[in-house]
């Protein structure tokens, strides 16, 4: 009988045989690489909406908020349901980076980066909207408590709305800062691997000065750490608030205590989703269907279906207490909203947020890549008419029937709220081209315990010592690579031959040997490498460009882009000068 049980080896969260050293090419291909065709239809869709928006935006401040669909009534519609909608979808990347980070769950670490990012994006997107609805939007100073032409002018600190205010914008700094602080380790690995000067200045400002030592790994722990501690009562706080914003009302249908926590659980629903949206786009596009894998898909799709359950839970608490209560009005809020004119907006929210979630009790059907996007899809649509339902259904019909009436959007509405949807993508795609998507420092934290390459040795049972070391980058294997070298310059003799020939070939006889371990990225076995293929002089570096640099990989199959990321060819001019 064995001494103690030993758990079976889950599922692995970087499936291929990935080294250290493929992690940070597979992250920085998307960077260092030209965007595909799709990812250019994409980015030209997003921007036209976004130019509509824009569009759209300035005619509504110049011309003034009647250009919109509101009227007496209704006082609140599509800019409040935006507003909201888009507050909730920024809620997954908090959760998803401080609150995981806090539980220590390893898969959070291939989808967190883009979901800080969303969260940054949607915020901005959220912010838009208060700000077009004041109308004078160049008067919006007179809502600060600061001296102005009107004297002691101060805002209403009993107000929920300007409690938003204090909210979001915590939310954003905090989420940006914790964004920023995770970003650090990628933007060094990027600067490092940076071609072109201007390219590896930005990038080594953007890093801070990141060098890798184990004091800076020290404090991005240690800050990390704070950050998310400070970030995870946001995750409750923010959209808690934005609750108040109704349920401090006295308007039936607004009216209720479970606002709070239904509106908490709404918007990590709405934020998985979209994250899960993303992340299935972008794993496609960027090719990085080893890091976000059918089993990170999984995971969102069953936080989806708690959430949702929590979604449908609170809808029926609202008809029971409404009903349990005896108010005629409270009452006749909740049945105009099932039976009404705008019936088809309640039923379409109970089908996308209440039924479709459901599905995903189906293993198979939440494993299915587009299955899931589709759902991802359907939420989002879903958690839109849950805010449209509790705002316009509750206003337009109110207590007196004199004045009830019908909300219908203009062209203008429409057009702000898809000019934040493409705004929001021009955003995620030009980030996508410029940062590193994955946290390739986080998934090298897990690869050896969590790697398919790893899992496959141990269930060999063989030992994991020495299998850290890429044979390409690590100087305890350079002999290996050396003779591997050799090896392939004889088996690839057409290519040396091409290579001598564009950068001349070394005459013992006549020319003397220089010391090519000067140039910075050629050490002793690189010399060898370099000496055993025929390249021994300053001059024969000095010619390479691209093509000879693409060769020489070829032939070696050793550090693979070293040469052209630290400009050997200019550098030994520099050394003939």
């Amino acid at each position: 009988m064995a001494s103690h049980y030993e758990a079976p080896i889950r599922r692995p969260l970087v499936t291929g045989e990935k080294s250290y050293h493929d992690v940070s090419v597979d992250v920085a291909a998307p960077v260092e690489g030209k965007a595909n065709k799709s990812w250019w239809i994409v980015f030209g869709i997003s921007l036209a909406a976004f130019l509509w928006g824009i569009g759209c935006i300035i005619y509504t401040i110049s011309t003034g908020i009647g250009t919109w669909g509101l009227n007496k009534t209704v006082g609140w519609a599509w800019d409040i349901t935006n507003f909201v909608w888009w507050v909730g979808i920024g809620h997954a990347g908090t959760l998803i980076s401080a609150v995981l980070l806090l539980f220590r769950q390893k898969w959070r670490m291939a989808i967190n980066r883009s979901a800080e990012a969303m969260t940054i994006f949607s915020v901005v997107q959220a912010g838009l909207f208060p700000i077009i609805h004041m109308g004078r939007p160049w008067l919006g100073y007179w809502v600060l408590p600061i001296p102005n032409q009107f004297g002691s002018l101060w805002v209403n600190f009993n107000s929920p709305l300007l409690w938003d205010v204090f909210a979001i914008s915590t939310y954003l700094s905090v989420s940006l800062v914790f964004w920023w602080t995770g970003l650090l380790p990628d933007f060094a690995m990027i600067r490092d691997r940076a071609v072109r000067p201007f390219q590896k200045k930005i990038y080594s400002l953007l890093s801070f000065g990141w060098s890798g030592r184990a004091k800076d790994w020290q404090r991005f722990e240690e800050v990390s750490l704070v950050l998310a501690g400070l970030a995870t009562p946001l995750v409750l706080s923010v959209h808690t608030i934005v609750s108040f914003d109704f349920a401090t009302s006295v308007i039936p249908g607004w009216h209720t205590t479970i606002f709070p926590p239904y509106f908490v659980a709404g918007a990590i629903f709405s934020g998985f989703a979209m994250v899960n949206t993303l992340l299935i786009i972008m794993r496609k596009v960027c090719s990085l269907e080893d890091y976000i894998t059918v089993q990170h898909i999984e995971l969102m799709n069953i936080v989806i279906m708690i959430t949702g359950s929590i979604v449908g839970v609170a809808y029926i608490t609202e008809l029971f207490i409404a009903w349990y209560s005896g108010v005629e009005y409270e009452q006749y809020a909740f049945l105009n909203r099932a039976t009404g004119p705008y019936a088809w907006a309640y039923w379409m929210m109970m089908s996308c947020n209440v039924f479709s979630p459901q599905f995903m009790w189906f293993k198979k059907l939440r494993t299915s890549i587009m299955f899931s996007f589709f759902i991802s899809i359907v939420v989002n649509v879903g958690m839109w008419f849950e805010r449209f339902v509790i705002i316009v259904t509750s206003l337009h019909r109110d207590y007196l029937p004199s004045s009830w009436t019908m909300f219908s959007p203009t062209f203008v509405d429409i057009g702000i709220f898809i000019g934040t949807i493409g705004f929001f993508f021009v955003l995620f795609l030009l980030y996508s081209r410029t940062f590193p998507v994955i946290a390739q420092a986080e998934v090298k934290t897990i690869l050896k315990s969590s790697g398919e390459r790893y899992k496959n040795i141990r269930e060999r049972g063989d030992s994991l010592v020495g299998t850290g070391a890429d044979e390409r980058t690590s100087g305890d294997t350079s002999s290996v690579v050396t003779s591997r070298s050799v090896e392939n310059t004889t088996d690839n003799s057409a290519k040396v031959n091409d290579l001598l020939g564009s950068i001349g070939a070394f005459d013992a006889v006549t020319q003397t040997a220089d010391d090519l371990k000067k140039i910075n990225g050629i050490g002793p076995k690189m010399e060898e490498v370099l000496n055993s293929i025929g390249i021994y002089t300053y001059v024969q570096v000095s010619k390479m460009t691209k093509r000879e640099y693409d060769l020489l990989d070829s032939i070696t199959g050793s550090f693979p882009g070293r040469a052209e990321r630290d400009d050997w060819s200019g550098q030994a001019k520099n050394l003939i000068n």
